[in-house]
């Protein structure tokens, strides 16, 4: 059962004694406490902000001081654990958090931190200890993609006001709560053999239609408690949406089995999700999130990173290997007429070019600078040039394109690859994904059941 303590509220007596204790030349407690004393006093006590005396601080706030925030199972989580963490996420995101935000963010991670409490308290129950030497190997991992060694890695922590012990302490719960679900919910989790040929059965049968790459955030909502998590669910959106971070998102707030790899759910056909999520990701862009959905147990937030055709090539993943030609006009901007110009000369030295081995003699005789690409993914290139490069054949140049702030230009193609169909999926892969789905959903359940369970003291 879950309790909530607030403040206790000092009896009068105690107060009028303990003040008159510490303060000489103050007027002594009497024998009968103030609280009911029955004779009125000459002078009616003034409300103190209308008091104009000298008013003398008998105790400091010392803002160093850990105090409890809550305890969860008599195991404290300080505010200074909770500024930390609170830190950790808006330094994931850049900084990129405005104080009315800083609130919101407040509330969620106090509940990421109650439940690493209690997955740190179940793994420990169940025997399940995280050696030093294994959260050390993870920490390294994470400063590396940082770009920093986990000495310089600490320090940057500490200057955006967090700290490597609460980065530990997040890395030494998500791999006691995973060896915990390894050891006493996968071994529960059936997934039969007739199950997966099935679902490879239906991949045969789905060749050519779209699949996607998938992130999730999941927040948990019980009975009663929808709104208040779509109104967080909501908030991580219009963060995402102006520059934030949605895998830093994921990993401290998704409540889901893949918070640990940043949310990524993998490739996914639209038979294997949720109605709500088939019909958000049908409106999606690559690179696109949806809104806060209504999904069995919680609310959902889903990124759509890439889509593909099932079992078949995208022609738009080709590396193409292109020259540029260009000219750029001097003091950095032209008028029409040198525009014109520029775009003819291109046009006429280009129109017959015989392929990319002249385009530096070519650049030389109509004064265009050359350069090269041999690593562009045609998806990378803008939509309009995608539709015209898409189609050319080798030794082929564009159209003169450009403006005249930042010069003409023209595309010729050298070079492409294309990437080969992708392969029917092993028997393994697709157990290991339908297996994976269903301990997912397990968790969720085991770490609902630790909450409701758990006695909660919040300070």
């Amino acid at each position: 059962m879950k309790r909530i303590w607030t403040t206790a509220i000092v009896a009068a007596a105690g107060a009028a004694a303990w003040t008159a204790s510490l303060q000489p030349g103050m007027a002594q407690a009497t024998d009968t406490p103030a609280a009911v004393q029955t004779e009125p006093s000459d002078q009616a006590t003034p409300f103190l902000g209308n008091d104009t005396r000298e008013l003398v601080v008998l105790g400091k706030s010392d803002p160093t001081v850990r105090k409890a925030t809550a305890l969860v199972n008599g195991d404290v989580i300080t505010d200074t654990d909770l500024e930390q963490r609170l830190n950790l996420v808006i330094a994931a995101n850049g900084g990129k958090v405005g104080d009315e935000e800083r609130e919101r963010l407040r509330l969620q991670v106090l509940r990421n931190l109650i439940d690493e409490r209690l997955q740190i308290q179940e793994a420990k129950a169940k025997e399940i200890s995280v050696e030093a030497k294994d959260i050390d190997e993870t920490f390294a991992r994470v400063a590396r993609n940082f770009k920093r060694t986990p000495t310089d890695f600490d320090g940057y922590l500490r200057e955006r006001g967090a700290s490597a012990v609460t980065l530990r302490q997040q890395i030494k719960a998500e791999l006691a709560w995973n060896r915990l679900l390894r050891r006493k919910v996968e071994p529960f989790v059936n997934v039969g053999d007739d199950e997966v040929q099935a679902v490879i059965h239906k991949l045969e049968q789905s060749k050519g239609q779209e699949e996607y790459h998938l992130g999730e955030i999941f927040l948990a909502a019980p009975a009663g408690a929808d709104s208040a998590q779509m109104a967080v669910a909501q908030n991580i959106v219009t963060q995402v949406r102006q520059g934030a971070s949605f895998v830093a998102y994921a990993r401290q707030f998704s409540e889901s089995a893949s918070a640990s790899t940043g949310g990524d759910l993998g490739w996914m056909r639209a038979a294997q999700l949720p109605e709500a999520e088939r019909t958000a990701i049908a409106a999606l862009n690559a690179g696109q999130i949806s809104e806060p959905l209504h999904v069995s147990g919680g609310i959902a937030i889903v990124a759509l990173v890439d889509k593909r055709q099932v079992l078949t090539a995208d022609p738009d993943n080709a590396t193409l290997n292109l020259k540029q030609l260009s000219i750029e006009f001097k003091g950095g901007t032209a008028d029409e007429a040198q525009g014109r110009a520029a775009v003819a000369k291109l046009a006429a030295a280009t129109k017959s070019l015989g392929g990319c081995g002249r385009v530096e003699t070519v650049a030389k005789e109509i004064g265009a600078e050359a350069s090269s690409n041999d690593a562009l993914r045609l998806k990378d290139m803008p939509e309009q040039l995608r539709a015209i490069v898409g189609k050319m054949r080798i030794g082929e140049a564009t159209p003169p394109f450009g403006s005249l702030g930042e010069g003409i230009r023209v595309l010729v193609l050298c070079g492409r690859d294309d990437t080969a169909a992708p392969k029917m999926p092993s028997f393994e892969e697709v157990y290991s994904q339908m297996n994976d789905q269903r301990v997912g959903l397990a968790a969720r359940r085991y770490l609902r059941d630790l909450r409701r369970d758990a006695i909660i003291d919040y300070r």
